[in-house]
């Protein structure tokens, strides 16, 4: 109960949005809990200053009117009608309402008076905003428990012939990635009866008819997407070093991606036994199945491409499309999939691209403590996934023993100073949450508001707050102009900041 607690009224948050008071136009919230329903649910709270965090409480005579005018707001005003869950909690002897919305089963849902296309909304970013017609077909396919890859593919005709050949090859590409032997003689053929198991060909009145994932991987999509890679000067994507794009059949820009992984990346070599073995600075087999994951569980309902950007610290792989409802970031980090293309899917674990059991994030994780890096960020942020796999500093693997022996005595004198340092930041009283910002801050100074919710996964509002708390503490200060200026730090903050992953 303690811990729900810090987490309800630490901060707004995707799920959790503050109402000083209930708005006399119901739809200042209805929004909301529209974008609740269509998505993972979550909580608003009346009674909290949603700009200062201040506990101001509702009225104590009205609490129970108030409570059951909300109920009454929310299912008159939502189609489908969607019921709350409502509660009180007292805190510092004042009581908040909690409003709870829960994941809806009928998707979409939308405010009546709006309509369907104008009224509909979803959880973006820790805000509310208006569904993209993109969003809108995913969210009635999800209500209908269908999935585009499955879909007829509107306007693609096809032959006996040609589907031969992509069985053929599918069966080719599963014994080209495939290195054991008795794994290799176990491979069965491909065959139409397959296809149409797996969703990939639909059969009408003894028609084949190919649905999206047919489309998608002969290469035959109307507006095909295709995967996006370059390599940037240092950390941000100011200056491009090389870039390419990879069409095709979304097998083939698989293996294209990471072959430009692979030429871009460090090799060193390690020591086993009396060996010499080539090793890469990244696991490149996680990095593969990284770049397949994007492609089987991206939104090919979303226009964008999968992007591979490759920095001095770190790899980045983006993929169009939010995580779908029931998917969290923790829930992945335990190894649970929830498949939004089942049919590329099964396409994908029969050719040996990936796994369809949501093995690949906790391998990644356990690949990068095996090699030594850092733990690889997920994030989920404005209709993207991205996932960020961090580099070893190249400066460090190259440090020479008289390097190593200098700053080794340079170290003892900085911990000792860092140590007093923690002490007179210890004694300010910096939150987690300050040291968060302040870590981002020392060491990307010129990020804007946006840019720093996207790395800590706030929301902007969120982001604000802590801004002006380090302002008005003299803590940080901005120089240059809004747009084109930066962060400065008054404190030496690398005594508690290590550099964010």
């Amino acid at each position: 109960m303690v811990e729900d607690e810090d987490r309800l009224f630490s901060g707004e948050s995707i799920d959790i949005e503050y109402k000083v008071e209930v708005p006399r136009k119901s739809e200042r919230y209805m929004k909301t809990v529209i974008a609740y329903a269509n998505g993972r649910g979550g909580r608003i709270i009346f009674g909290i200053d949603d700009k200062t965090l201040e506990v101001v409480g509702m009225d104590p005579d009205t609490i129970f009117q108030t409570m059951d005018g909300i109920t009454n707001a929310i299912s008159d005003s939502c189609e489908p009608a969607i019921y709350p869950d409502i509660s009180m909690r007292t805190i510092d002897d004042k009581t908040v309402i909690i409003v709870e919305i829960h994941p809806g089963p009928m998707r979409p849902y939308f405010i009546k008076e709006r309509g369907f296309a104008s009224g509909t909304y979803v959880r973006v970013a820790g805000t509310s905003r208006h569904a993209e017609g993109y969003m809108l077909k995913e969210l009635i396919l999800e209500g209908k428990n269908r999935y585009f890859d499955q879909e007829p593919c509107h306007g693609l005709t096809i032959t006996e012939m040609e589907v031969e050949k992509l069985c053929r090859e599918m069966r080719e590409t599963a014994l080209k990635n495939t290195w054991n032997d008795s794994e290799r003689a176990s491979i069965r053929d491909v065959t139409k009866n397959m296809l149409l198991s797996w969703g990939i060909l639909k059969e009408e009145n003894g028609k084949l008819i190919p649905a999206n994932a047919y489309a998608l991987l002969t290469g035959q999509m109307p507006m095909q997407p295709i995967i996006q890679c370059a390599v940037f000067k240092g950390t941000t994507r100011a200056y491009f070093v090389d870039r390419r794009e990879y069409e095709g059949s979304i097998q083939s820009q698989v293996e294209a991606a990471f072959q430009y992984v692979l030429e871009k990346v460090n090799m060193g070599m390690q020591i086993k036994g009396i060996y010499r073995q080539d090793a890469y600075e990244l696991p490149m087999d996680s990095v593969r199945e990284l770049i397949a994951n994007a492609v089987a569980h991206r939104s090919y309902l979303e226009p964008g491409n999968i992007q591979v950007a490759i920095f001095d610290d770190r790899l980045e792989v983006t993929s169009p499309g939010m995580l779908l409802n029931t998917v969290s970031i923790k829930k992945m980090m335990e190894g649970y999939s929830k498949l939004r293309n089942p049919a590329i899917a099964s396409a994908f674990a029969y050719m040996k691209i990936i796994e369809k059991w949501g093995t690949g994030i906790p391998r990644l994780l356990h690949e990068c403590r095996e090699y030594g890096l850092p733990e690889p960020k997920l994030i989920d942020f404005d209709g993207d996934f991205r996932v960020n796999l961090y580099r070893k500093p190249q400066a460090l693997e190259s440090q020479n023993t008289t390097q190593a022996t200098t700053q080794a005595t340079q170290g003892t004198t900085q911990a000792t100073q860092a140590t007093t340092q923690a002490r007179m930041l210890d004694s300010m009283r910096f939150t987690a949450d300050d040291k968060a910002l302040l870590t981002i801050l020392l060491y990307n100074p010129k990020l804007t508001q946006r840019e720093i919710a996207m790395e800590l996964n706030w929301t902007v509002d969120r982001v604000k707050y802590y801004l002006n708390k380090m302002k008005k503490r003299d803590v940080i200060r901005r120089v240059g102009s809004s747009q084109k200026g930066h962060w400065e730090l008054q404190i030496d903050a690398s005594a508690f900041g290590e550099r964010p992953i």
